[in-house]
């Protein structure tokens, strides 16, 4: 059977949410699942349809002639040695561009997070994509067993990896020296953190991403634009505690928050995915990086 987003009950998609944050195991997500299979709804349907399509998906080709991409090693000293990541930009920009920092999700750097750096790049920018998981081989094609790789990592060595990231494109001779950076529910994270911890970070847009602590916040000095999906409840709970941290240091900030979205919304790959939240989103970001990065 074919099955629309509108035929899921959004326990299902809840569901998904545990077991993609590693807070139940396949076994028990199947089994779980198997409480909405009735009928033709099989489990392996509702897996199959609930399962990332990298195939289909991709807006920008890694051949995309408008760009050079092409794969780096950097050092990150503190974090993991030396890291894998895709350098992307515009073969035509015949000018020096801001860099953005793009942060994958807890999988490690697959082809989703890749098109997003490429759409970065075809937006105006040099863009860097971090794989966090090369000390462990890299992302293995497989997002189950790259957030198993990914848990066995130290976040804060990953933190580490994305801020030596961040120091190589500043200096790249394609950068105009301001950097700002993207990231995705880890990469959420991570780039709440990054605002934290690099005091000329030029911007940082976390999509929702889980928030820095709050006897931190103060040391913030970067803009942030902030994305969430108004069904997101999990991560949601920390905005209300961030916001007033944030206004009570007067850091500059906006958060949207978007009606009827799922936790990762953005992510185009999977039936979470909401295209006129996603395309909203993406398109206030980069107007956002355009104001705080050219």
């Amino acid at each position: 059977m074919t099955l629309k987003k509108e035929d899921i009950q959004q326990e299902v998609f809840d569901l998904y949410d545990d077991y993609a944050h590693n807070r139940i195991n396949r076994r028990d997500f199947m089994e779980k699942l198997s409480v909405y299979a009735v009928g033709s709804l099989t489990v392996p349907t509702l897996m199959s349809f609930l399962m990332p399509d990298y195939q289909n998906t991709l807006q920008v080709k890694a051949d995309d002639p408008r760009l050079h991409s092409v794969y780096v090693m950097y050092n990150s000293p503190k974090g993991g040695g030396q890291i894998k990541a895709l350098l992307s930009k515009p073969v035509d920009a015949g000018k020096k561009l801001g860099g953005i920092v793009v942060v994958h999700e807890n999988r490690g750097l697959n082809p989703y997070i890749e098109d997003v750096a490429r759409r970065a790049a075809l937006a105006g920018f040099v863009t860097i994509a971090p794989d966090a998981l090369t000390p462990l081989g890299g992302y293995p094609g497989d997002d189950d067993k790259g957030r198993e790789l990914q848990a066995k990592r130290d976040r804060n060595e990953m933190l580490e990896d994305f801020i030596a990231a961040y120091d190589y494109l500043k200096h790249q001779p394609d950068c105009n020296g301001k950097v700002g950076v993207v990231g995705f529910c880890f990469g959420g994270w991570i780039a709440n953190m990054m605002a934290v911890r690099l005091p000329d970070l030029a911007a940082a847009v976390p999509f929702y991403g889980p928030q820095p602590p709050a006897d931190l916040v103060s040391q913030i000095k970067a803009p942030l634009q902030l994305h969430y999906g108004e069904l997101d409840t999990r991560v949601n709970e920390g905005w209300p505690a961030y916001d007033s941290a944030l206004k009570a240091n007067n850091i500059a900030h906006t958060a949207y928050f978007y009606p009827g979205a799922n936790h990762g919304f953005h992510n185009d790959t999977t039936p979470r995915y909401d295209k006129a939240a996603a395309e909203l989103a993406w398109k206030r970001t980069v107007e956002f990086f355009h104001q705080y990065l050219d």
